[in-house]
């Protein structure tokens, strides 16, 4: 049964203002005022007293976390899609259900990828720093200088055709790409007919036959280092890389080695391995764009997050099954 009692609901990070004006009017909520990274003792201290935790995808809720959880915490309420941070299984053992924000952030992360498979072909970073580098001054227009890579008429390999992947081929659709995609299964027949999207079951047989490879699949036990040392050198030496999901999809050491031999034309990447910290090496190579995970960083989206995490909290303390409950992958 609902409780007219407040629920102390712990905030990890800092939030929009307005989402946290609204948690403070609903809840008994406890914020993050200097946004500082939790460090696994104050998420074990948080999840000894929350009723609710809302923790973001910088914080680890493992099952060492869920160990110590007090009996009062019943609901781990994500800000964020991916819930990767997070042992789902361990929390539906103990009796805690975890939401997310799924859809929130679709067009953001696609409009953040169709830049960068602008970006890098075109070298603008490469444009821009040059500019910087030099005060302004550059030798003018040449027919042979700072010459990139036409995208219309190329082909971009899309693994992972959820909703991101969805959105990004119909960006690329307008810009004149050829869709392929790489899913665990094919997409829905509309869905395909719309994108004139061509489905790869085999990854191994799709990327060789791509100008530019767009990752936009979650992190799992499946997708770590998906895209390892094999698969890269079955890739074209003029070809892209895209990466807007999570870092770990790609064997980061290995994309190096293939970029610093020139086995790769270039790569655009906004989530790393080890975030926050950043392969000096990357921050080396010409050819790579690389973004502090800024995707999902707009305004309009962060507020929908929140709007969402309230929802999700405020129908769970209504007793009722809150609308974006994950379901531990097993079940």
């Amino acid at each position: 049964m609902p409780s007219s009692k407040k629920p102390l609901v712990v905030v990890t990070r800092k939030l929009p203002e307005t989402i946290e004006a609204r948690m403070a009017e609903l809840f008994d909520v406890r914020l993050n005022a200097d946004d500082h990274a939790l460090s696994q003792a104050e998420l074990v201290a948080a999840v000894k007293e929350a009723d609710v935790l809302v923790p973001t995808v910088t914080d680890k809720i493992d099952a060492k976390v869920l160990a110590q959880v007090g009996p009062q915490l019943r609901l781990i309420a994500q800000f964020g899609t991916g819930v990767d941070n997070i042992d789902v299984e361990t929390a539906r053992r103990r009796g805690i259900t975890v939401t997310n924000t799924p859809g929130v952030l679709t067009e953001d992360t696609a409009d953040m990828t169709m830049a960068l498979i602008l970006a890098v072909p075109r070298r603008l970073a490469e444009g821009a720093r040059f500019l910087r580098d030099h005060e302004g001054q550059w030798p003018g227009w040449s027919p042979t200088w700072m010459l990139g890579r036409r995208i219309f008429g190329k082909r971009l390999g899309i693994i992972g055709m959820g909703r991101i992947g969805q959105a990004v081929a119909r960006r690329a659709r307008a810009f004149g790409l050829e869709i392929h995609y790489h899913n665990r299964k094919p997409a829905n027949a509309v869905i395909e007919k719309e994108l004139e999207a061509t489905y790869w079951e085999n990854l191994d047989d799709m990327l060789p036959k791509v100008d530019i490879v767009s990752v936009n699949c979650p992190h799992t036990p499946a997708t770590f280092h998906l895209l390892n040392t094999a698969r890269l050198k079955l890739m074209r030496s003029d070809a892209y890389i895209v990466n807007t999901a999570r870092g770990e999809v790609i064997d980061e050491n290995a994309l190096i080695r293939a970029l610093e031999a020139g086995e790769l034309g270039g790569a655009g990447l906004d989530v790393f391995e080890n975030e926050p910290t950043v392969n000096p090496r990357f921050l080396k190579l010409g050819n790579v764009v690389s973004l502090p995970h800024m995707s999902s960083a707009t305004i309009e989206g962060r507020v929908e997050m929140g709007g969402k995490v309230i929802v999700n909290i405020k129908t769970f303390m209504d007793g009722h099954r809150p609308p974006d409950r994950v379901i531990p992958a097993i079940m």
